[in-house]
């Protein structure tokens, strides 16, 4: 009878021991588990070692609480202006309560993929193409407001929802790309215009400035010219001066030399005259100091007469 009781003691040992391993349970960090008693949630396990009653609770869902990422898959999209593009994307959410998670909706994942999708066409639908390439950060922000909002009750934050590609039907990424070309090419004209007005206003500039100067160079010239033939003017008129007082003076060789001089630039003058082209010297050296010799005879003539009437 001992032996049976012994017997007994070690199975109920046997048992609790049993049990014990059973309801032990080790939650991973990042994850937690739901308890639920006889289907019922009663509880959630955080990270760590838990025990629970292997009898009448068992682990219902285990849920990751990470951020996770779900790649969107690419659908086509009808624009406000009807141009057909095709869309992808990312959405990044994390799960705040796992409760909520496990019994709010079935297949999480599923889920905010579907309400991702479906609200990808109807945020971008009624956008013009033209908004949809250059407000991408906007679409985002829109995006991630109504799907937070909608993925809320199933205990779920939504942290980033990102399009990767926006594309184009090709015949219209073609004509973009024209257009392109063409404003490019509109630009550089533009710019070749410009270049050239700026060169034309440059030269423009440096014929006026060119123009001064050499102005002035010519008044310069001018009036140096004018002083030299004033100093000519002046030494002329003090050589007439001397040789008239020479003359005064009875000084014939005064007189010869005047009337040398004149005559020598006048016949100077006589041939370099532009309508004459042969030139005729029907007179001698000889002739000209004759008719010099002359004219200082006569000077001493009308000298001599002179000192005889006073």
């Amino acid at each position: 009878m001992i032996s049976g009781l012994g017997g007994i003691v070690i199975g109920v040992v046997v048992l609790v021991f049993m049990l014990v391993v059973r309801g032990l349970k080790t939650v991973p960090q990042g994850m937690e588990y739901t308890v639920e008693r006889f289907g019922r949630y009663t509880h959630t396990l955080t990270p760590g070692l838990n025990l629970i009653n292997p009898i009448t609770n068992r682990i219902g869902h285990k849920i990751d609480m990470r951020e996770t990422v779900l790649d969107v898959p690419s659908q086509g999209v009808i624009t406000k202006d009807n141009a057909m593009v095709t869309v992808n994307g990312v959405v990044f959410f994390q799960v705040l309560n796992a409760a909520k998670a496990a019994y709010e909706v079935t297949f999480l994942q599923e889920a905010i993929m579907q309400l991702t999708m479906t609200n990808i066409r109807t945020v971008m639908g009624s956008m013009d193409l033209d908004e949809l390439l250059s407000k991408r950060d906007e679409i985002n922000q829109r995006l991630l407001t109504v799907v937070d909002d909608a993925t809320t009750p199933w205990g779920v934050k939504v942290t980033r929802i990102e399009i990767k590609d926006i594309e184009p039907p090709r015949d219209l990424v073609d004509a973009m790309a024209r257009q392109m070309k063409a404003e490019r090419e509109k630009r550089a004209a533009v710019l070749e215009a410009e270049g050239e007005r700026q060169a034309e206003i440059l030269k423009a500039d440096g014929e006026k400035q060119s123009a001064i100067l050499e102005a002035e160079g010519r008044k310069e010239a001018a009036m140096r010219d004018a002083e030299a033939r004033e100093r000519l003017a002046q030494a002329e008129a003090r050589a007439t001066l001397m040789v008239s007082d020479a003359i005064s003076k009875g000084n014939v060789q005064a007189i010869n030399y005047f009337i040398a001089q004149r005559y020598v630039d006048s016949l100077a003058k006589f041939a370099q005259s532009p309508n004459q082209k042969i030139l005729f010297m029907p007179l001698e050296a000889g002739n000209v100091i004759g008719a010099i010799g002359g004219i200082a005879e006569l000077a001493k003539q009308a000298l001599g007469k002179g000192e005889e009437q006073p």
